[in-house]
């Protein structure tokens, strides 16, 4: 069945619906030539939220035939000109707040606060490269050759491909396009099909807004279709992708016989560290938010809370206090904190996880099992006695589920931190400023929050280093992605 709530899903300046059940290619609305289309579910409830079309190789080849052709006019307006269009895009999303983020519960599950939020923080992006178009400066290099002029302009990358995830559906999607689309790129989206409608909306919002249907086509389908066109046509010049690691490898594997631009944004299990000259409770309650956020199916999400053997049994009655307040429940009611997660196989992964550390010695302090709401509901969970041999440990945790270690002096904690592939974020809480920046030099991550969790933005360059991505997003960094440097030698 199609849920009630559906009738609030229209965009404000008229009755068409914000709820797109077709691929936007090249302007048009359109359906698969096979017919066959596929469900996207509330997993909150099992119910039905729409039907996206499943594309096929010739309908993506016509994406990018179309993005390929639009280029040249696109990519020649003047630079306020793109980012005029964005503002408009960017407005359109902001007025359509309410009916974005009930659809984007519907579909991912999280809160409804959270799913508003994220319409703010996604359409901040768009306006923050909306401005950078104006921006993009090129450099005169003083010459070491008689009678030369040397200069470097900027030039749009191209076509390109940007592939986005389900725990973020609007805002990883416009992170990417306003860089690409203020740079004078033509895009080609690839959202992930638990969450499609959000990126459709997303493009019923930039039609509205005006934005040539080229720009900014979206396309759905089974993934090996529809990225591996992306990835294998030589018309895509680069790709974005934001995801696992293990498909952030896969991708850039299969872009390699094409040399594209590829940019990745990939898994965290970021380190939570707290010394024992912090206020514990304000520490506990900071981790339990860095924890618990979009119930955890987060690349931020805190994983591994390290907390200095002086204070770590204070902050875990903390933290345990906290936890127990979090609401686990249908993201549309009020009130609630944590939705379900995405799937089944999150589902299970969580439960894997929390199996080996118990029967490795962990100790269960709250929750431990799935949540009496049934689905794919899990109840938040604390465990401690966690040891480095533990999978919850080594693998990224994408689930409700804390793991809290002692740790003695700094260049323990520090090893411990850096015993990772991944390297996105890491917390350090500690009123030792001398401390905070020797941590801050040493961890190996792309980004640190000191005494916060509040972190992103899109002034900030965010990503990781090591197998945790490739490049940055938001800044004046993030456009650089999207734009490559041509040098100009000018003979007198």
């Amino acid at each position: 069945m199609v849920i009630s709530a559906h009738q609030n899903l229209t965009l404000k300046e008229g009755n068409r619906p914000l709820l797109r059940e077709h691929a936007y290619i090249g302007g048009r609305w359109v359906q698969s030539a096979s017919g066959e289309r596929m469900a996207v579910t509330n997993p909150a409830t099992g119910e039905t939220v729409g039907h996206v079309p499943m594309l096929g190789a010739a309908e993506v080849d016509e994406a990018i035939t179309s993005a390929r052709r639009t280029l040249p006019e696109w990519s020649s307006r003047l630079p306020r000109e793109r980012g005029d269009a964005l503002e408009r895009w960017h407005d359109l999303i902001v007025e359509n707040t309410d009916p974005l983020a009930r659809l984007m519960v519907m579909e991912q599950g999280k809160p409804l606060a959270d799913a508003r939020s994220e319409v703010a923080y996604g359409a901040s992006f768009i306006r923050w490269f909306a401005e950078e178009a104006s921006r993009i400066y090129g450099e005169v290099i003083p010459s070491h050759l008689p009678d030369r002029k040397m200069l470097v302009q900027n030039e749009p990358l191209g076509v390109v491909a940007l592939i986005t995830p389900w725990n973020f559906p609007l805002a990883m999607i416009t992170r990417k396009a306003a860089a690409a689309l203020a740079a004078g790129c033509t895009s080609v989206v690839a959202p992930s099909m638990e969450t499609p409608l959000s990126a459709l909306a997303l493009a019923a919002l930039a039609e509205a807004a005006g934005i040539p249907g080229g720009v900014f086509s979206v396309v759905t389908g089974k993934p090996e279709t529809v990225v591996g066109r992306l990835c294998d046509s030589p018309e895509v010049r680069g790709l974005s992708f934001t995801g696992s690691t293990e498909i952030g490898r896969m991708l850039l594997a299969r872009c390699a016989p094409t040399v594209k631009r590829v940019s990745l944004e990939l898994g965290g299990h970021a380190p939570f560290i707290v010394f024992g000259d912090f206020d514990v409770e304000q520490a506990a309650r900071a981790a339990v938010s860095a924890k618990f956020q979009t119930t955890g199916q987060d690349c931020l999400a805190a994983n591994r809370i390290y907390v200095h053997s002086s204070v770590a049994d204070a902050f875990a009655r903390a933290f345990a206090d906290n936890v127990q307040n979090l609401v686990t429940g249908n993201g549309l009611e009020p009130g609630v904190d944590l939705g379900p997660l995405i799937h089944e196989r999150s589902l299970a992964k969580t439960e894997d996880q929390v199996a080996d550390a118990l029967a490795k010695g962990a100790k269960l302090v709250i929750g431990g099992k799935r949540h009496a709401l049934g689905g794919t509901f899990y109840e938040p969970t604390l465990l401690l006695g966690v040891t480095p041999n533990m999978a919850i440990v080594r693998e990224e945790t994408f689930g409700p589920v804390a793991a809290i270690m002692p740790f003695d002096n700094e260049a323990e904690v520090i090893r411990a931190a850096n015993a990772t592939e991944y390297g996105l974020v890491a917390y350090v809480y500690t009123r030792d400023m001398s401390r905070a920046w020797r941590l801050t030099d040493a961890l190996e991550y792309g980004m640190v929050a000191v005494n916060t969790v509040k972190l992103t933005g899109a002034p900030v360059p965010f990503g990781g280093i090591k197998q945790s991505g490739l490049g940055r997003e938001g800044s004046r960094h993030g456009i650089t992605e999207f734009l490559n440097r041509k040098y100009v030698c000018l003979g007198l």
